[in-house]
Parts: C-alpha cells; sequence; structure tokens
C-alpha cells in the first residue's frame, strides 16, 4: 500500500466536522500522479539554493559554512571598499550594499551564537 493510499483512506474515515471530505462545500482535491511526484523528488536537492540543509548533513558543517558564507561576505565588502578607495570603476551604490550584506549577515551570525549559548546554559542548569 503506497503512503498516498494510506493517506487518503485515513481522510475518508474522519467523520463529517467541516474538515473531512464528507463536507460537501469544499473544493475536491485532485490527485497528483506518482510519475510527477518522482520527477518533483528527483530534482530536489539536499543543499538547495536556499541554504537549508538536508537531513544528513551535520550541525557542525551547517555551523561552519554559516561562517564561512559570512567571510566571504566580509571578503567582497572588503574588496569592494579597496576598489572604491583606489578609483577602480566601482559604485559607491554597490560598495554600500555589499558592506550591508556583510554587516547583517555578521548580526544574524552572532544572534546565532548567542541563541546556541542561552541554549547551552540552559541545559546545563537542567536537574537530572
Amino acid at each position: 500500500m503506497s503512503p498516498l493510499t494510506s493517506i487518503h483512506q485515513l481522510w475518508s474515515s474522519i467523520p463529517s466536522t467541516g474538515l473531512g471530505p464528507a463536507d460537501k462545500s469544499a473544493p475536491s482535491a485532485t490527485s497528483i500522479p506518482a510519475a510527477e511526484l518522482r520527477q518533483l523528488d528527483a530534482g530536489h536537492d539536499p543543499m538547495s539554493a536556499t541554504g537549508t540543509p538536508s537531513a544528513q548533513s551535520s550541525f557542525s558543517s551547517v555551523l561552519g559554512q554559516m561562517v564561512q558564507d559570512v567571510n566571504a561576505k566580509q571578503g567582497v565588502a572588503t574588496q569592494a571598499l579597496q576598489d572604491l578607495q583606489s578609483g577602480q570603476n566601482t559604485s559607491l551604490h554597490q560598495t554600500m550594499i555589499a558592506m550591508e550584506e556583510a554587516s547583517v549577515s555578521f548580526q544574524l551570525m552572532v544572534e546565532v551564537r548567542n541563541r546556541l549559548l542561552d541554549s547551552y546554559q540552559e541545559i546545563m542548569r537542567m536537574q537530572v
């Protein structure tokens, strides 16, 4: 039995409470072909462009990647500022944007670190 079939059976067994399939005012659900679902799943990248980590990546690797990203943004901002100061063809707007991106990403990293430390301290205060 496929997971979709078991979900459908479970959904069909819910009594009419306005939430189940017996509610006639709700629009009917259409089924998605299994081939289309497999195609969507095949295109799923564990570390997508949004930066969400996969279940297989470790917590330390996620934090390490975050620090590397912040460092890279700091480097880009520093290079843009040096290019602007040396008179190269660099826009003031692009330099300021790079500096703000670096600043915001650093602030985010500091806040994550603070939350992690607070969580660790809270766990250490727990009585066993």
